[in-house]
């Protein structure tokens, strides 16, 4: 007897966009901030958002049903609160926020992947740019605070993936660290918190630095974190044993891709090792959704840039003269991607 055909993954992914925007209006509502270790009822944390009546029940329960709210009770008495998740990722006030990227995405990618369709037929970006605006990078690093706002993001969904990767990569043959595109400094803060003799710099762009200095100060870690300012379209890197890459080769073509791996080849002594940290693409392309998904995100951000797999990085490197290659997995549906010289 042939077992039916199911049509639910089809519908689940279909209405995905309904449970998306509920959880990202909640957070840009900052309703997991306001209930914080709270237990409110929905009209006590209605009246504090400043919602309707009519939809405040059916906002709580869609998020408790999608175990994103937790709640006690039946009924109008009943009170709403944080599950542990919300408290530790999308509360403000905890250091393991990931809220900022959500927000970024509401306000937005959701509306720019409604133009997905254009471009997968053109190749073009569907964001800033094509209404005649300036592009993402360009806004953010002529307003400081706003730049400072996305860096926050980033840290956010990046800060498990260098924790493991400074968990499981073997620095004890190395003694100094450059990372590029270094943002926040993170990747250095993490590699050098736990590896005591790892001298790291941070590198990136001049309007950067300053909020580098602050997160490398605030670690008390100045000591062995050093910044230096620069543009890798521009200028050659600083020499060290390791050079890290977290989620920026995915930003360009492949030209400036294979530009940013020969910078990394040249920076580095026989024996260094350049480290790519990404939503890898599986080998078959078969399995990584999120690396799929990231890649046309960068489609619909930057129209030529693209993500990739372990095996399109072997390759690339190899052309540069890197001649041992690993992958390791991090967290979720990241690996750091290892070329040795």
């Amino acid at each position: 007897m042939n077992t039916p055909l199911d049509p639910s993954s089809i519908l689940q992914t279909a209405f995905g966009f309904w449970h998306s925007k509920v959880l990202l209006t909640a957070v840009e509502m900052g309703l997991f901030t306001k209930l914080a270790k709270h237990h409110r009822t929905g009209a006590e944390l209605g009246a504090e958002l400043g919602l309707h009546p009519r939809g405040i029940a059916d906002f709580f329960d869609s998020l408790v049903a999608m175990k994103f709210l937790g709640r006690e009770g039946e009924g109008v008495t009943s009170k709403y609160f944080n599950t542990p998740e919300g408290l530790h990722f999308l509360d403000e006030t905890s250091p393991r926020y990931i809220g900022g990227i959500l927000v970024m995405l509401n306000a937005r990618l959701f509306k720019f992947w409604n133009d997905l369709p254009e471009a997968l037929r053109t190749g073009k970006p569907q964001n800033e740019i094509k209404h005649g605006q300036k592009g993402m990078f360009e806004e953010l690093y002529s307003d400081l605070p706003r730049l400072e706002q996305f860096m926050g993001a980033m840290t956010g969904i990046s800060r498990v993936n260098f924790e493991v990767f400074a968990e499981k990569f073997d620095f004890s043959k190395y003694q100094t660290l450059c990372d590029v595109g270094g943002a926040t400094g993170l990747l250095s803060i993490e590699s050098a918190k736990k590896h005591s003799h790892l001298k790291c710099i941070s590198f990136d762009l001049p309007p950067v630095e300053s909020i580098a200095k602050k997160h490398i100060v605030a670690a008390g870690l100045e000591d062995r974190i050093t910044t230096a300012s620069g543009d890798f379209f521009k200028d050659s890197l600083p020499k060290a044993d390791i050079i890290t890459m977290g989620m920026i080769l995915h930003d360009w073509n492949l030209e400036k891709k294979m530009h940013l791996i020969r910078l990394a080849y040249d920076a580095l002594p026989p024996g260094g090792a350049f480290v790519a940290i990404e939503a890898l693409i599986d080998d078959a392309r078969r399995e990584n959704v999120q690396g799929l998904m990231m890649s046309l995100n960068m489609l619909i951000e930057f129209g030529d840039a693209f993500d990739y797999s372990g095996a399109d990085f072997r390759q690339w490197c190899s052309e540069v003269g890197f001649t041992r290659f690993e992958v390791i997995h991090l967290a979720g549906p990241s690996s750091a991607v290892v070329a040795y010289k």
